[in-house]
């Protein structure tokens, strides 16, 4: 009784946390407990105490969502085959070695798999290390390649703003020696063209370089020693204000507040074209190697990315710091801007949509002789871009369809089941595509209210006299409007009807 009265008291919890609409993962978590509490009470009957749910972090994606999702990823491929890239894969698990020492501070972040005969294994933790190590097994030194697939991460999933243990990369990568900045620009091209597509409100792309990230930590007088601890400080900006930064900096990282305030100088700087010519001014910047070249490049590519006519949507800014190790020159990270509408709720902190940068020395580390092969890549985050994508669709009601069938065969009296299957059969056989009710004699009305239902937007039916006049009658849904046509004109006629304009 008292097992009993318990789960009442967590099933009322767990109805006024959805009345209070509180936060999804919030509920999620008194959901589980609930269905815990409630496989333990039922368990005399000699069911297993058994919870039905996802692993934490990761989630199912049912009709609906795959069919925004499938829209997302076309816009992006198409994007990356319109400039000219090549197509790979590569396992989903990698030697432990291989992916150890890449990551930096994010390196507890990797699944690791229990030894199964030899070989320590890992989850992927990213498509770059191993598009690093595909390179160098197979002594690649120029491709141009994307890559979709999922990639694992131990983190804390905050799935409500698209984060997950369990999460599919768009990467697109340039790999070869090349004049300086013609690549990278075209990354942010990319970039550009990709989230401008897909109509997700205003962004900016912010860009920097960890040359001038070095070079300033070097003249603000940060040890060598502290540099990548420093760097993954400066990396949470975006998120926090800089006094917190600073007092992690100094309290927990040991940094002189002396240094600290003179990167609190740089970093909080953002802007275009003016800013890089003031940097190159700068006294102190300008005499440290590593962040002269930097700042020459920045310029370089902002004069090419002029001439793609996108600087209105790009930001020079000494905060961007990227936590990833491997990185070597441009940086760069896209985020969505606060939307200005009834949506905001459910809009804010989405941030990061896209990150990448220059990684000239990672496929080094994987050639026994250290051969360098220089590379810039950009990787889209689909499952953040998809959490906007499915909010919004939710919150304007519009009706998705989640097949593509553009006709279904339908029959107005009874025995004529024979004569559907031979219909759709010609259909199919033409790549039309077509469904049928699997019943032998279903009502016409139910056929009809199927294509309702479903968005189906044509009907060919077969009745008696149609057979005999060897024409069928071709139903427009949405105006009701019938018309005889030829059998032999059938498909070509459904083509016509159904072709994107």
């Amino acid at each position: 009784a008292a097992q009993e009265a318990a789960v009442r008291a967590q099933a009322e919890a767990v109805r006024r946390l959805k009345q209070d609409k509180a936060d999804p993962d919030e509920i999620a978590k008194e959901v589980a407990k609930l269905l815990e509490m409630k496989a333990q009470l039922g368990g005399d009957e000699g069911k297993p105490k058994f919870v039905l749910k996802t692993p934490k972090g990761t989630r199912d994606y049912g009709p609906k969502q795959m069919a925004i999702r499938e829209r997302v990823f076309s816009a992006i491929i198409s994007c990356f085959k319109r400039h000219g890239a090549e197509v790979i894969d590569t396992p989903v698990f990698e030697l432990k070695e291989t992916l150890t020492g890449k990551y930096g501070e994010d390196s507890k972040l990797i699944y690791d798999l229990k030894d199964q005969g030899g070989e320590l294994l890992s989850l992927r933790y990213d498509l770059t290390v191993p598009f690093a190590r595909y390179l160098a097994m197979n002594k690649i030194t120029n491709i141009k390649r994307y890559h979709i697939a999922k990639v694992y991460r131990r983190d804390n999933p905050a799935m409500t703003r698209g984060r997950y243990r369990e999460f599919y990369q768009c990467d697109f990568d340039i790999a070869g020696q090349f004049d300086p900045m013609i690549p990278d620009a075209e990354c942010l091209k990319i970039v550009h063209e990709i989230l401008s597509d897909l109509q997700l409100g205003d962004f900016v792309i912010k860009v920097n370089d960890r040359r001038i990230l070095d070079g300033m930590f070097a003249v603000c007088g940060v040890p060598d020693s502290k540099f990548r601890t420093i760097c993954s400080s400066v990396d949470k900006l975006d998120k926090v204000p800089w006094e917190e930064v600073r007092s992690e900096m100094v309290g927990e990282k040991g940094l002189s507040p002396e240094a600290a305030d003179r990167i609190g100088e740089y970093v909080q700087l953002h802007g275009g074209l003016d800013l890089i010519e003031r940097l190159l001014q700068d006294p102190k910047l300008s005499q440290n190697k590593l962040a002269k070249e930097g700042l020459g490049d920045m310029k370089l590519l902002f004069e090419y990315l002029t001439l793609f006519g996108i600087t209105g949507k790009i930001s020079f800014d000494l905060s961007l710091a990227r936590g990833l190790d491997y990185y070597t020159g441009v940086i760069f990270e896209a985020v969505l801007l606060q939307q200005e509408n009834e949506h905001v709720e459910e809009l804010v902190g989405v941030g990061s949509v896209a990150g990448g940068g220059r990684y000239d020395g990672l496929v080094g580390m994987f050639d026994p002789k250290g051969r360098k092969v220089p590379c810039v890549g950009v990787s889209i985050g689909i499952e953040r871009i998809f959490s906007i994508l499915e909010q919004r669709l939710e919150a304007s009601e519009e009706k998705i369809r989640t097949t593509e069938t553009q006709v279904l065969v339908a029959s107005a009296q009874k025995k004529l089941l024979e004569e559907r299957l031979k219909l759709i059969s010609e259909l199919w056989d033409a790549g039309i595509k077509a469904e049928m009710l699997y019943k032998k004699n279903p009502k016409l009305l139910n056929q009809l209210q199927y294509c309702e239902d479903t968005g189906i937007p044509l009907v060919a039916i077969v009745g008696e006299q149609e057979l005999k006049d060897g024409v069928v009658k071709l139903r427009i849904v949405a105006t009701r409007e019938e018309v005889n046509i030829r059998r032999e004109s059938l498909v070509e006629e459904i083509r016509r009807r159904t072709s994107q304009p």
